[in-house]
């Protein structure tokens, strides 16, 4: 039998091809089943506390291999060791409520690390297979143990705060509870939960991120319950203060603080009206910082015609006159504030510095003008303001800004006009 040399070296080169093509599958199939195997025995720690971290560790390499780190039963596992945990130790504080095996902030731990895997795993599970079918494996189960710990996210926050683990484990195991009646897993039971409790998440978030200091995220809280129509005056303040303080602390932040102020002022003036004058006064502000003084002006005047014995009002409107640099209008406004019994302490305070601004402002102009000329400017500046002081200072003696202002005018009297 003859044999082809060349017909044989190109056979025996095919059959090498196939072979090594065959030899690197083999060795994918390894690889794969290989960390597959990893996620199996971490799954088989799930459920014994004494080997979290040894199970953390597993999980923590099949979400680093390119195998496994894209299958939703890898996060399924490691939210179920999560979880799992998290029961174990339940069971122990309902038994006996000072176990010592117990650790509460590990147990608040273990709910936010659960919830973040298994909102990935969920992820996974409804990704189209190569047909571009959905057919998820995991979701279902994992909708029932989260619905199943939805007050322990509550307690959970709770338990942060109080721990001063304020950033971000008390803010981001309120704002799971706030959230979750929301999202499409939810059960009827989560999706009825009144929304004044789930306000009073959000608004323990804002406070646990302003204790924290990420004023951003407690922004964003605070919202969360404005938004879902809060009856809590301090959450809108709150919200204010955060874009205050942002706005303060970085540059960049300012025009967006304005926005977020303009808004939340303008929601909290339709919801308490004047009733709680901070809003209209923020609101009055921004547009005045927003150079839009007609508008703040023309909103002010509706509202004193609508209420012509608030006080407030008039101390606002003679704030946005002084602003316009209309200087009569603003002294006007400020002596009628001044005047009516509802009249507070700020008011007065900044309308006797702005009746004697104006007062010496008009005596440094005085020249060749006649007694009667100075006897009024002495009359309806000066002692108007000392008598507005006089007020003021009976509601509250100790404030500096205001003695600083009564010594200015006690001044001025005794050295204008003697």
């Amino acid at each position: 039998m003859k044999y082809n040399y060349n017909e044989l070296l190109t056979q025996s080169s095919y059959i090498m091809k196939k072979i090594l093509t065959f030899a690197l599958c083999l060795a994918a199939a390894g690889s794969m089943s290989a960390q597959k195997q990893v996620v199996d025995q971490a799954n088989k720690l799930a459920g014994k506390n004494d080997k979290i971290a040894e199970a953390r560790e597993l999980i923590g390499q099949a979400a680093a291999n390119p195998e496994t780190q894209n299958d939703a039963r890898t996060y399924f596992v490691a939210g179920k060791i999560e979880y799992d945990a998290f029961d174990n130790s339940f069971k122990k504080q309902m038994i006996n409520p000072k176990d010592p095996s117990v650790k509460p902030l590990e147990m608040g731990e273990q709910l936010l690390n659960g919830y973040n895997q298994f909102l990935k795993a969920m992820s996974l599970d409804s990704v189209p297979n190569a047909k571009g079918e959905i057919k998820p494996k995991f979701s279902k189960d994992i909708a029932s143990k989260i619905n199943g710990h939805f007050n322990n996210y509550f307690n959970a926050g709770g338990t942060f705060y109080n721990e001063k683990k304020f950033y971000p484990e008390a803010y981001e195991a309120f704002m799971i509870y706030g959230n979750m009646p929301k999202q499409s897993f939810a059960s009827k039971e989560i999706k009825a939960t009144p929304d004044s409790v789930l306000n009073t998440a959000f608004f323990n978030a804002g406070i646990s991120a302003y204790a924290g200091n990420n004023l951003e995220a407690g922004a964003n809280a605070f919202k969360h319950a404005r938004l879902n129509n809060s009856d809590n005056y301090q959450n809108y303040v709150y919200e204010i203060a955060c874009w205050q303080y942002l706005a303060g602390q970085d540059s960049t932040k300012v025009d967006k603080a304005k926005s977020e102020i303009m808004e939340i002022a303008e929601a909290g003036h339709k919801k308490f009206g004047i009733s709680q004058p901070l809003f209209i006064n923020n609101l009055i502000n921004s547009l005045v910082l927003d150079n839009q003084i007609d508008k703040a002006l023309q909103e002010v005047n509706t509202l004193v015609a609508e209420n012509p014995d608030n006080a407030s009002l008039y101390g606002l409107r003679g704030y946005v006159n002084d602003r316009k640099g209309d200087d009569e209008a603003s002294v006007a406004d400020y002596k009628k504030a001044a005047s009516l019994p509802d009249v507070d302490f700020e008011t007065l305070k900044n309308a006797a510095k702005k009746i004697f601004k104006v007062g010496t402002q008009k005596w440094n102009n005085i020249e060749g003008a006649t007694p009667e000329q100075r006897n009024a400017i002495k009359t309806d500046y000066f002692q108007f303001a000392k008598g507005i002081t006089d007020k003021a200072k009976a509601m509250n003696a100790d404030d500096s800004d205001l003695n600083y202002v009564i010594e200015n005018i006690d001044y001025a009297l005794e050295t204008f006009f003697n």
